[in-house]
């Protein structure tokens, strides 16, 4: 039996050398997680390291949370959880998880890491925001079901996430180890409960890296024998694949014993190391028991056959979304409190800010100019003014909200100004509460189907449809 096989490396498009790639692919590791990458690039890679793998089935993973156009530029960007818990529709949720699943299979890619079932009940969590579906369990639960329901129909697995929960937190794992201070009983009572309503439909969970002091002070879930054996499988009666979230991310601190503990703790899989050659060898070295190994393989090879027996459809077909985009924004626009419509005799200033993407905000402008709005960048002044946010989460960045000099650069565009709207497409929580916006609008959601929907409602053509699924 080969170690590798509980390893599944990452392959970052345009950084990791395919050399490296196939080396670990003929050296029998269980599969890898992708990012980035074009359509052709990602098909190309899938059918490589399939053919220099020993192993009948290579998995291939990633992580198409708002479908592959979260990670491959060449392909649509989906409406966020957020968005979809605004629009409150379990078809449009439904048909979220069947588009992504049919995109990512036609590409070679058979394993799809969401959805994403941590609460949005922490507005200064830098990490989850509008990857969940919202703060309401209930809510998460129904949406959430219907996703996966569309991903199994679509032919991909699926991976719920981040086990326990770690929505109320504030602290980005990917930089440091968040602390969520919940005993086991308060954890029953609001952040396990999709989980737990949705295990009998999960191919697999993963696991988030946060401490819980109250169930183990000493371990993060990803490598506690107390969350993953005695609570996800013992209580909760989960028999499934079990992986890490990344080990590359700082929270855990050194990634062999990291990796070595959470064999232990009842974990099958090791998911994206930072050095998975070294991993490999020192787990060899280390002497991983059969029974491990045999429950490892076991689960995987469980993946592998629902994997194998899915037809790939054609990537033309699985591309073509037509409205859907545009079909959720319809419903999920949310106003707070209200918003006027903007009017042809008066100048729009607007201010972009928090575009740390550089996301592009002319879908949404040229729709405004296609109806005579007249409009000018910011320069100091307006009667109007009209601030485009497109701050998100983003892993590594450590925190949600403006930086300081943007909020100040807003404060004081907002004191000059006579009147002010805002349009959040991306966090709703970005922008201090404190900030005197008259008018804001909530895309959760930069893809420019979101946009030209915002324009449309700015307009007056139709008034927002969508309900809050967050406290502000």
């Amino acid at each position: 039996m080969n170690i590798a096989r509980l390893i599944h490396p990452g392959f970052w498009f345009g950084k990791t050398p395919l050399e490296q790639a196939l080396t670990l692919a003929k050296r029998g590791v269980g599969g890898f997680c992708l990012y980035g990458g074009t359509r052709a690039e990602v098909a190309a890679f899938t059918t490589a390291v399939r053919e220099a793998s020993p192993l009948d089935h290579l998995l291939i993973s990633a992580d198409y949370e708002d479908g592959l156009g979260r990670w491959l530029p060449d392909a649509p960007l989906l409406p966020s959880n957020m968005a979809l818990g605004a629009a409150n529709d379990d078809e449009l949720a439904f048909e979220k998880g069947l588009l992504t699943a049919r995109q990512a299979r036609s590409l070679g890619v058979d394993w799809v890491f969401a959805p994403v079932l941590d609460l949005a009940n922490n507005p200064l969590n830098p990490i989850v925001n509008t990857r969940s579906f919202g703060a309401d369990p209930a809510c998460v639960i129904r949406l959430g079901r219907a996703f996966l329901k569309g991903l199994k129909q679509g032919g991909a697995l699926n991976s719920i996430k981040h086990f326990p929960g770690h929505g109320d937190t504030s602290t980005d794992s990917h930089l440091a180890l968040p602390v969520l201070h919940q005993t086991e009983k308060q954890l029953l009572a609001r952040e396990l409960i999709p989980f737990q309503a949705l295990l009998p439909l999960a191919d697999s969970v993963m696991l988030g890296h946060l401490l819980l002091p109250e169930i183990d002070d000493k371990n993060p879930a990803s490598l506690s024998s107390t969350v993953a054996d005695q609570l996800l499988r013992q209580q909760l009666h989960y028999n499934g694949c079990v992986l890490t979230d990344a080990l590359l991310m700082k929270a855990i601190g050194d990634e062999k014993e990291a990796a070595w503990k959470a064999l232990q703790a009842g974990v099958d899989i090791l998911l994206v190391p930072q050095e998975p050659e070294k991993l490999i060898s020192f787990l060899e070295e280390k002497q991983v028991s059969p029974e491990i190994l045999d429950r490892s393989f076991a689960r995987q090879e469980k993946l592998c056959a629902f994997a194998k027996q899915t037809p790939r459809p054609e990537q033309q077909e699985a591309f073509n979304v037509g409205d859907y985009a545009y079909r959720t924004a319809r419903q999920a626009l949310c106003a707070y409190p209200s918003v006027t419509p903007l009017t042809r005799t008066q100048t729009i200033h607007y201010l972009e800010i928090g575009n740390q993407s550089a996301q592009s905000a002319e879908p949404f402008l040229n729709t405004l100019r296609a109806h005579r709005i007249s409009l000018q960048k910011y320069q100091g002044n307006a009667q109007h003014l009209l601030v485009l946010c497109f701050r998100r989460y983003q892993a590594f960045q450590g925190k949600i909200m403006l930086e300081k000099e943007e909020i100040s650069q807003l404060q004081q565009a907002l004191q000059k100004a006579e009147h002010s709207t805002c349009v959040f497409f991306a966090s709703p929580w970005a922008i201090p509460a404190t900030l005197p916006i008259e008018q804001k609008l909530f895309t959760f959601s930069p893809s420019p189907d979101f946009q030209r929907a915002a324009a449309e409602v700015l307009l007056g053509l139709y008034p927002p449809q969508g309900h809050l699924p967050i406290s502000l």
